[in-house]
């Protein structure tokens, strides 16, 4: 069965963005960006490949889930598919169907939409955010990737929005990637 793995860059307060939804707080130090290119290629947006020097992004997915906050900075831009190299899946109800043929909107629960998809053949699935998606998944998620990056912000949109709900995780491991960037990963 195919695992959901909520990858996602925080800082050391637990914060994924600003309150605005920014996030260019996060430095990304060289070798913190050589370490993510050669060990999470797929996660770059496709529009970024050709800088990173990204020929064909390898991985484990080949699925995408956002929340309509993390798709609508690429819209504003102009790209209706940031992650051309997945199928993407966006969690909206505010958004119409979209033309792209990579991108599927989804105005249904989250929860009964994944544990289909997971069913499905396949690799995979990144939940690539934001808080509040991530809180509806939590149940669904099955290994949590945390790029903890050396900065305290003291509030912003969280990891996790959801209840208070204690859900213990076994560490598999953690990676320091420069710039004082680790990187965490955790199972159920």
């Amino acid at each position: 069965m195919r695992k959901l793995v909520y990858y996602v860059a925080s800082t050391i307060d637990g914060f994924i963005a600003a309150p605005d939804g920014s996030y260019d707080f996060f430095d990304l130090h060289p070798d913190t960006a050589d370490h993510l290119v050669v060990q999470w290629s797929q996660t770059f947006p496709t529009f970024a490949h050709q800088q990173l020097g990204i020929d064909r992004p390898q991985g484990r997915f080949d699925t995408v889930l956002m929340g309509r906050a993390t798709y609508e900075p690429a819209l504003r831009i102009g790209v209706t598919s940031p992650y051309a190299h997945l199928k993407q899946y966006v969690f909206a109800r505010s958004l119409p169907a979209s033309d792209d043929p990579n991108v599927e909107i989804i105005s249904g629960a989250p929860v009964a939409f994944v544990r289909d998809l997971k069913g499905r053949p396949g690799a995979d699935i990144w939940l690539c955010g934001g808080g509040q998606l991530a809180g509806q998944l939590l149940p669904e998620v099955d290994e949590l990737v945390v790029k903890l990056n050396p900065v305290v912000v003291g509030s912003g949109i969280p990891l996790v929005d959801h209840t208070f709900a204690p859900q213990h995780l076994t560490l598999l491991d953690a990676a320091p990637v420069g710039g004082g960037v680790v990187v965490l990963r955790y199972t159920r």
